[in-house]
């Protein structure tokens, strides 16, 4: 499965679609996001993509789980965010 990494500089609107495409494909997406400002933009596009898929009778539901992250050779610690549909 695709992981979607998210930026404090990612548009909530273009990952909220990435996500209500995945959610109706496998019926699950994921999504990594570190630090304050990416985790704000992830959980925007979640909310937005809730709207996106209400109409089809689809609920989503976030799974919030830390993660280990290489970033530059270097261990960070982010957020992991596992978006299930609900129907």
């Amino acid at each position: 499965m695709e992981v979607l990494k998210i930026s404090s500089k990612s548009n909530p609107n273009s990952v909220a679609g990435a996500i209500a495409g995945l959610v109706k494909e496998e019926n699950k997406a994921e999504m990594q996001a570190i630090g304050a400002g990416a985790l704000n933009q992830a959980v925007k596009a979640i909310a937005i993509a809730r709207g996106f898929v209400a109409p089809a009778g689809v609920d989503l539901v976030c799974i919030p789980a830390f993660a280990e992250v290489e970033v530059e050779g270097e261990n960070r610690t982010g957020m992991k965010l596992i978006i299930e549909s609900r129907k």
